[in-house]
């Protein structure tokens, strides 16, 4: 009797072949686009298609760049995480220790919990890093979790991050394990759900400008509570807080605000 080689073993041979776990993704909406990519390439069943994978590279090519996120974000605004690097982390270590808790908020597709991972890497043990990413689409997270991204994508990572925390496969870059459990992914709505307190930084850019005055100044106030006193909010380029005072935030400059201590 021949074997069945159902989508369990097609996840599994993806993963011995390209160390990408399928499991993170939404199985039902993946196994359909993957289905659908198989019959575009006139291929009847997952053994053929792996088989197809292992010996072509332009097929291969395709169903990696199908998987990557296309993003442009990692290290965004270099200047600002230069900042970030340079005064802010210091600050921080100086002041509360190695143990920081850190939130990235409407996260999206992980480039930026991975950044501050790999920008924490400069100046603590990757063991001692602990970041909580929350977004509100579950699809964006499980893009995420997977960690696959583009060349583009990674343009503004510094060289030595790229080469010690990125693998190439195939077109595109898998960022490490090593990086990717340093970060707790939850689902998180910022306009209903409770925030978590204590914090010592929250990053959250260019995701307030979608949202009414009225929401931006709740939001503001809601950070501004889950701030230890003297934790720092890092936001977007196209963010800045005009009644920074009123929401209860010290200006440090364009991007960074202070709870004050």
């Amino acid at each position: 009797m021949a074997m069945t080689y159902d989508y369990e073993y097609f996840k599994k041979a993806i993963y011995d072949l390209t160390k990408i776990d399928l499991n993170a993704y939404k199985e039902k909406q993946m196994k359909r686009r993957i289905d659908t990519l198989i019959a575009k390439n006139k291929i009847v069943g997952y053994d053929k298609y792996v088989a197809a994978l292992k010996s072509d590279k332009n097929m291969f090519e395709e169903f990696v760049n199908y998987l990557t996120i296309n993003v442009s974000e990692f290290y965004r605004n270099v200047d600002q995480w230069r900042l970030l690097d340079q005064e802010i982390i210091p600050d921080l270590i100086k002041r509360y220790g190695n143990r920081l808790k850190i939130w990235s908020a409407a996260c999206s597709t992980g480039d930026e919990p991975y950044s501050l991972v790999m920008a924490l890497s400069k100046h603590l043990p990757l063991n001692q890093i602990k970041i909580y990413a929350t977004d509100l689409d579950k699809q964006v997270i499980a893009k995420a979790k997977a960690g696959l991204y583009s060349e583009k994508s990674i343009a503004g990572v510094p060289a030595d991050l790229k080469k010690k925390f990125f693998t190439k496969i195939g077109p595109s870059y898998q960022i490490s394990e090593e990086v990717k459990d340093r970060v707790e992914f939850k689902e998180h709505n910022l306009l209903k759900d409770a925030y978590q307190t204590d914090y010592h930084l929250i990053v959250c850019r260019n995701v307030l400008i979608y949202f009414t005055e009225e929401a931006k100044d709740e939001v503001f106030r809601r950070f501004q509570k889950s701030l230890k006193p003297g934790g720092y909010l890092f936001i977007g380029s196209t963010e800045q807080i005009i009644n920074h005072r009123e929401v209860g935030f010290e200006r440090k400059n364009s991007f960074f605000y202070q709870r004050p201590l």
